[in-house]
């Protein structure tokens, strides 16, 4: 068996072994459901309610890929702003922090205000929640570029767009591609924040309905649904991540353990 193999047989043992333990621990101590329902219970309410849950999925699914992908092109376009400008990094820098300091679930009743309740409040938060991320990542990485590569390409009479598309961004890809994995994830918390306060659809509107009827396994439901969601989507962007920038990954062998 290979080292891979047997590093991921490992997490799953563990992985399984902690659901085992939570099982157990409900069992012994007589932990009612209403209060931490069993591994199973979840996962009974998960096949019981599955089309009632289904389109609550599908929707903040959606939600969350169109605000990740707005907060995308946004935070790209921002963190090649300010990290290829002295002045646009002083400016900028000051507000992004200011504004990501401002806790997203009070920003959600203006979204409301201004748009209404639905889809499109859920989709901006999850844009802003994802954006602070990406900017300082691309923004990190185009003002970590060697200064080396700079000089050469000014000795080729390359102008400043052509620095920054040729070897600014291709340098900050693998800050890029790990702002990406925790900006996906911040993504569905900026989703269900804003469908727990204003949508009628969705797992946190789905969660918020079963929680005020103390239906405690369908919100666990709802919980290993977002999880599942956010781990899925977390395997993908690694997976590319392998494929466009495998040259910027660590090699097994140089790893602990």
């Amino acid at each position: 068996m290979t080292p891979g193999w047997r590093r991921h047989l490992q997490s799953a043992a563990v992985i399984v072994g902690f659901f085992v333990l939570w099982e157990l621990a409900c069992i012994v101590f007589h932990i009612k459901e209403i209060v931490l329902p069993r591994p199973t219970q979840i996962l009974f309410t998960l096949w019981e309610r599955a089309p009632a849950i289904w389109p609550h999925t599908l929707q903040t699914l959606y939600t969350t890929l169109v605000g990740f992908a707005l907060g995308i092109v946004s935070g790209v376009l921002i963190g090649a702003l300010i990290g290829s400008s002295r002045l646009a990094y002083d400016v900028g820098y000051p507000l992004l922090i200011g504004f990501s300091s401002i806790p997203k679930v009070a920003v959600v009743p203006i979204f409301v205000l201004w748009f209404g309740a639905g889809t499109v409040p859920a989709v901006l938060t999850a844009m802003i929640m994802s954006l602070f991320p990406i900017v300082v990542n691309v923004a990190t990485g185009l003002a970590t570029t060697e200064p080396e590569l700079e000089d050469v390409m000014k000795a080729l009479r390359a102008s400043k767009f052509d620095i920054l598309m040729n070897v600014g961004l291709p340098r900050a890809m693998p800050y890029f591609f790990a702002s990406l994995k925790v900006s996906v994830t911040l993504a569905f918390v900026g989703t269900v924040i804003a469908e727990t306060v204003a949508s009628n659809l969705g797992i946190g509107n789905l969660m918020m309905i079963a929680s005020s009827s103390f239906d405690v396994p369908l919100v666990f439901a709802g919980l290993l649904v977002l999880a599942l969601l956010g781990v899925g989507l977390y395997a993908i962007f690694s997976l590319i991540e392998g494929r466009v920038i495998g040259w910027a990954k660590r090699k097994d062998e140089f790893a602990l353990g």
